[in-house]
């Protein structure tokens, strides 16, 4: 394991630990940069976001990319829920608009599992959408 693919803090989480693990992830997905978020899962990283099951990283990529190229303007706010071990469960809510300029806020939770290295090899994720007018927006800025 090189030191690229130590992503810290590592497990066992602590209060403070975890986070700055959800932290860290906020800011990573805030980027709307598909391989910066990518590199904090492992290569063989196992996903369920909503409908869809994932598998690996390169799939992680280019999900992301063909997901911030329909979710526009995306802002996501994440909240530590609940931690032990080597997991940690999140709920979150993030808003964007698509291309008819319809904005949305998403609410949903996640739980994630990592390894010994601190990166991410399984995350569930159910969400759910909801339109909203622009003047209704909470994540700005």
């Amino acid at each position: 394991m090189t030191a690229d693919a130590v992503r810290p803090p590592l497990p066992p989480f602590t209060e403070e630990s975890a986070l700055a693990k959800v932290q860290a992830a906020e800011d990573a997905w805030n980027s709307r940069d598909p391989e910066r978020v990518a590199l904090a899962y492992t290569e063989d990283s196992v996903w369920r976001n909503r409908d869809r099951f994932l598998s690996g990283r390169a799939e992680i990529r280019t999900f992301l990319a063909d997901k911030w190229r329909r979710e526009l303007d995306y802002r996501l706010r994440k909240e530590l829920w609940a931690y032990t071990g080597n997991r940690i469960s999140v709920r979150f809510e993030y808003e964007w608009h698509d291309t008819t300029g319809q904005w949305w806020r998403s609410h949903g939770n996640e739980q994630w599992e990592f390894d010994p290295d601190g990166l991410m090899r399984r995350r569930e994720a159910s969400i759910n959408d909801v339109p909203i007018a622009a003047s209704e927006r909470r994540l700005v800025g």
